[in-house]
């Protein structure tokens, strides 16, 4: 029998549409399902065109086809519908636990420390190696230096710390840690903690934005969360 558009009519149409659908395997599930729809019908109405006059296929040969790609058809829903449900479900449990955060401390990558009246400014220190002395200075909004504090020799790892000093005001302050290198001193990550004010969800949940007195920062900039 003759070939059409390369396929030879031997071929059940319900073979040729799965060949076709693992070349497109990259297309989107509802245009590939919406494709395959399509093509199912050229194809039938391709082999009815060129089918021997002499021995015409048999009725229950189409209805099996038809039956073949409606499960196909069937099955492509399903996965979307599924896609679907594990999309909304994976928003709704990054919703619950982003509603957990709020009140929370979030210990963010900033230098900037907020200390509130009666209070004090908690952070912690991210050592990439051990250090044999550990400082953390503390300079106002003019840059003025307004205590020092020396944690000692650390491991590596993080390290907390808290800041407090009798007379000094409420207010913004620069929090800058380092470690001993011979006669001087590097810098090294920091992260001070803020009290969670909200949470922001992208899209499917995807790309959170913790909100803080200190402005909005994202999730992979979070070093850790703890009790107010």
């Amino acid at each position: 029998m003759a070939d059409i558009n390369g396929v030879n009519q031997n071929t059940s149409v319900y073979e040729q549409i799965n060949t076709q659908n693992k070349q497109n395997s990259t297309a989107s599930g509802t245009s590939q399902s919406q494709e395959t729809s399509e093509m199912f019908m050229q194809l039938m109405i391709a082999q009815l065109k060129n089918q021997s006059p002499t021995s015409p296929a048999e009725t229950t040969d189409f209805m099996q086809q038809i039956s073949s790609m409606s499960s196909v058809e069937s099955i492509a829903n399903l996965n979307t519908t599924m896609e679907q449900l594990s999309n909304s479900l994976m928003t709704s449990q990054t919703a619950l636990q982003a509603s957990s955060m709020v009140g929370q401390t979030a210990f963010i990558k900033t230098d900037k420390a907020m200390l509130p009246e009666d209070g004090s400014v908690k952070g912690v220190v991210a050592l990439p190696s051990s250090a044999s002395q550990v400082r953390v200075s503390v300079y106002d909004q003019a840059g003025t230096l307004v205590d020092r504090m020396f944690l000692g020799a650390k491991a590596s790892g993080d390290h907390g710390f808290e800041w407090q000093k009798d007379g000094a005001a409420a207010g913004e302050y620069r929090v800058v840690a380092e470690v001993e290198d011979g006669e001087n001193f590097t810098a090294v990550e920091s992260f001070i903690g803020y009290p969670v004010n909200s949470v922001t969800l992208g899209q499917n949940g995807i790309g959170m934005a913790i909100n803080t007195d200190a402005g909005s920062v994202g999730i992979n900039d979070v070093r850790q969360l703890g009790q107010g």
